[in-house]
């Protein structure tokens, strides 16, 4: 490729210079011309002013004294023939002392009546540019008159003249000529660096195939050069960043994505597998800084959607955290059940109806509060679990509020809402020593038609910047050692609250520790 520009870029060049040449000796011949047809006319009105020619005219022989002055001045003046003429064209002097008394060659135009004549004709030296005008027998310009003078210079005089100025100008063109081929080979030397030597054929054929990997991977993918401006993308990395149809040349960091997942484009260190919220799309980013012959050309992220995956885990997350409630409340049933077996055999039956009558009673109670206060079943058996999961723990929960019936809010963004709010919660909250320390409240309210969940406890709290990076949009934490996803749980929430027009704040709770509220705006059902 770099061959074939330099082949055109040289013949571009030569085409110029010689153009150039070719227009410079146009014009310079046109000049030449013009400029001897001046002196010519010059030569003649001087000739015809000066008062040693007037005086021969009325000598009985004007030729011996016109004849030696007019050649004086044809040597003078550098011309090739001066001709003094009586009015009826009878040369009284000439070049050739031959031709005197003979009849001019050529045309005199109004000359005769006093007004200047030009012409290029071929006479007896050949072709020449010659002017004509008229003497006057005396000063007065009125006065008729007497006598013609044609002064002429060949034309052959006018192209050796030529010839040496265009001695120059083919100098000046061999210049440039030798400038722009130094130019061109510079021009195509970058050309084969910057191309990598590669072929018309090989970088079309590699445009075509990497147009269409591009477009059949399923992960996106976004290239960004040594600056952060982005020069690649594909529709799928389009898709998952929402990036606008003007993207290629933009700065990466002003394209609005999350200011971690630009720290990750923008970085000089390899990044695997970490977790970005872009909008309501949970993003797996990959990125590597690129090189080429140790130079730093840049950076290429690798972007997979994670969306579903993440919600799937969440509830897989939210189920496993049921199975072990439910694994709590079977090793407290078997241990209240020895109990009652226990009485039966020391034959203290009463004792033994009494205890298994108020475990009965107490936990029928919280089965019908919890029941009573959330309609959704699935949701109601997660608080249950989650009741249980406390006691284990040493952990006072606390629920109030209800959720009417008839809210088209699915059961599974309600157990990943609550779920991850009240795991965050008892995190929150473990390291207390005390019972008062291990507080954790669910409050659940219908405003309006918009469902409140809110979920405080009695830890330490989150402080304004801690508050501000926990909602900031594209917060990642890395994947875990085992695999497993960590961390994720408020970018679930957020996401949810998204989905349902919704949103997620963070505040102080009354027990102490942080508060984190979730509005969704379910339709209801009619």
């Amino acid at each position: 490729m770099a061959r074939q520009v330099l082949l055109l870029q040289v013949l571009v060049v030569l085409v110029l210079v010689v153009s150039s040449i070719a227009l410079a000796t146009y014009d310079a011949r046109r000049n030449a011309r013009v400029s001897a047809t001046e002196r010519a006319v010059s030569v003649a009105r001087t000739l015809a002013d000066s008062p040693t020619l007037v005086e021969a005219l009325s000598e009985p022989d004007p030729s011996q004294t016109i004849q030696p002055y007019a050649e004086q001045v044809r040597g003078d003046a550098d011309v090739d023939f001066v001709t003094v003429m009586s009015l009826d064209l009878i040369r009284l002097s000439h070049p050739d002392p031959a031709n005197i008394g003979k009849p001019f060659v050529g045309q005199v135009g109004d000359a005769p009546r006093g007004r200047t004549f030009t012409q290029e004709y071929a006479g007896t030296l050949g072709p020449s540019m010659r002017a004509v005008v008229g003497v006057r027998g005396t000063d007065d310009p009125n006065a008729p008159v007497v006598a013609l003078v044609a002064v002429g210079i060949t034309i052959a005089s006018i192209d050796r003249r030529l010839g040496d100025d265009l001695q120059l100008i083919v100098l000046a063109a061999l210049a440039v000529l030798v400038v722009g081929l130094l130019g061109v080979g510079l021009v195509s030397r970058r050309l084969r660096r910057q191309t990598h030597g590669l072929g018309e054929q090989e970088i079309t054929r590699m445009y075509e195939y990497y147009s269409a990997v591009l477009g059949a991977v399923r992960e996106g993918l976004m290239l960004l050069d040594p600056v952060g401006r982005v020069q690649l993308v594909n529709d799928e990395a389009r898709r998952l960043l929402d990036l606008p149809d003007d993207v290629v040349g933009r700065p990466g960091d002003g394209l609005g994505l999350a200011p971690g997942l630009v720290a990750a484009a923008l970085g000089r260190t390899r990044e695997s597998d970490n977790l970005y919220l872009a909008g309501d799309r949970a993003v797996v980013v990959s990125s590597s800084p690129a090189t080429w012959e140790g130079t730093d050309v840049g950076s290429v992220v690798t972007l997979r959607d994670h969306t579903e995956l993440r919600a799937v885990t969440g509830e897989l997350d939210v189920v496993r955290g049921l199975t072990e409630s439910l694994r709590s409340q079977n090793h407290e049933a078997a241990n209240r059940l020895h109990a009652v077996v226990s009485l039966i055999e020391m034959g203290r039956t009463e004792e033994a109806v009494d205890f298994a009558t108020e475990e009965l009673q107490v936990a029928q109670l919280l089965t019908d509060r919890v029941v009573g206060a959330v309609g959704d079943p699935v949701v109601a058996a997660l608080l249950l679990g989650k009741t249980a999961d406390a006691a284990e723990r040493g952990i006072e929960l606390t629920i109030t509020g209800e959720l009417p019936e008839g809210l088209d809010l699915p059961s599974r963004d309600l157990v990943t809402v609550l779920g991850n709010l009240v795991d965050n919660a008892f995190d929150a909250v473990a390291a207390g020593r005390t019972l008062a320390e291990r507080r954790v409240s669910v409050d659940l309210v219908d405003q309006d038609g918009r469902v409140r969940v809110v979920v405080g406890d009695s830890g330490p709290g989150l402080d304004e910047e801690a508050a501000a990076h926990a909602l900031e949009r594209g917060w990642s934490t890395k994947a875990s050692v085992d695999g497993s996803s960590r961390g994720v749980g408020l970018a679930l929430v957020r996401q949810v609250s998204r989905r349902h027009g919704g949103e997620v704040s963070i505040g102080r709770s009354t027990l102490g520790g942080a508060a984190l509220t979730v509005t969704l705006a379910p339709a209801p059902v009619g």
